[in-house]
């Protein structure tokens, strides 16, 4: 599967542009600030119905504007092609459609055109707390499988039922134990699930991680991942039951898969507390391209690659593996930002397949 063509509409800081890719390499230069990073996001946008940094849809909108339209086209193998096209006016809700059918249900439609975004901000899935990384677990399963979204989207909308009750029971001074009782009883099913597909996507994660760090680290430093769950002591139900107090206390549930962890280490340290700047980014590279693969195994085709400026904050060498690797392995389709153009044709000299190289300046963008 690749990106052919996209076509761009009042998209951040573009009016309209129309693009069309190398099945293989595409890399993007310019200077910081021009919009290489948002035609990444429209493709992003198309896949997961999404911008990749969680901006709503009414901020994706350029300026002046009172709507945007993204359209690409995805070619799935020799003679099918998809034309997808996600569209956006303020006010109204988004609208996705596939070869002219508008998606009733997203569930259904996120994980047909899979993809891998490796951004700077990307350095908080590694440095801050727990939410970014199951973030990571959540994009990621998404992907391959709708019951897990399905149970992902239930869930989450019962644990917002059930932390209101617990915030109203606090200020009314009251406690009702059979209203809090009809809603915990639907929350161990799709809580089961959820942890059981992470648990198992964990155990396929581990060594694929630990592959690629040492081949963009020549082996310096060993890594390891840890599913961290209070699932994995007790199912919902007991930690309900274990933990009321607590949570009426706290006005707020504090036990469940919404605060499960995905724990790094490094040489059997936190990788937050003691790696450098360089070993975080290369931990953030391999957690990316660890991604990359599971969902290349699980979806028998391999999903489209977006590099925003991967290259800031690594030393010569840790580049110099990451592009080795790049070129090396079996990788589909790869888009690369980056500052300097000659970084870049440094990249390309070194690849032997089919490129295009694209300057992006002031939202207009020239091959």
């Amino acid at each position: 599967m690749y990106l052919a063509t996209l076509k761009l509409a009042h998209f951040k800081n573009y009016e309209s542009q129309q693009l069309d890719f190398s099945e293989r390499l595409n890399c993007l230069t310019g200077l910081n600030g021009m919009g290489k990073t948002n035609v990444l996001d429209a493709i992003h946008y198309l896949c997961l119905c999404k911008s990749n940094v969680g901006l709503p849809d009414k901020n994706l909108v350029q300026h002046g504007a009172d709507f945007f339209r993204l359209e690409g086209q995805f070619v799935l193998n020799e003679s099918d092609t998809d034309k997808v096209v996600a569209k956006y006016a303020l006010g109204q809700r988004r609208i996705m459609e596939r070869n002219g059918a508008v998606q009733q249900r997203l569930t259904d439609y996120i994980g047909q055109f899979p993809v891998v975004m490796i951004a700077p901000d990307d350095v908080v899935l590694v440095q801050e707390g727990s939410e970014e990384r199951r973030r990571f677990l959540d994009v990621t399963m998404s992907q391959i499988s709708p019951g897990y979204l399905h149970n992902l989207m239930v869930y989450n909308a019962l644990l917002k039922q059930r932390n209101a009750l617990l915030k109203t029971f606090a200020s009314e001074k009251r406690f009702d134990a059979a209203l809090l009782e009809a809603v915990d009883r639907q929350m161990p099913a799709p809580a089961q699930a959820i942890f059981e597909q992470r648990k198992a996507f964990v155990a396929e994660l581990e060594p694929l991680f630990s592959d690629y760090y040492a081949a963009i680290s020549n082996s310096r430093e060993q890594v390891r991942t840890h599913y961290a769950s209070d699932m994995q002591e007790a199912s919902l139900d007991e930690l309900f039951h274990t933990h009321l107090e607590k949570d009426r206390i706290l006005q707020r549930t504090t036990s469940g898969p919404h605060r499960d962890d995905l724990e790094l280490e490094m040489d059997g340290q936190t990788v937050k507390k003691f790696a450098s700047q360089g070993q975080l980014k290369s931990v953030l590279l391999a957690m990316r391209l660890a991604q990359y693969a599971f969902l290349r195994a699980k979806k028998a085709t391999a999903p489209l690659l977006l590099l925003d400026d991967i290259f800031d904050k690594l030393d010569e060498n840790r580049v110099r593996q990451l592009v080795a690797l790049l070129l090396e392995r079996n990788f589909g389709q790869i888009f690369i930002t980056d500052t300097q153009r000659s970084r870049m044709e440094a990249v390309v000299a070194a690849f032997s397949g089919d490129y295009r190289m694209f300057e992006v300046k002031e939202g207009r963008i020239t091959t």
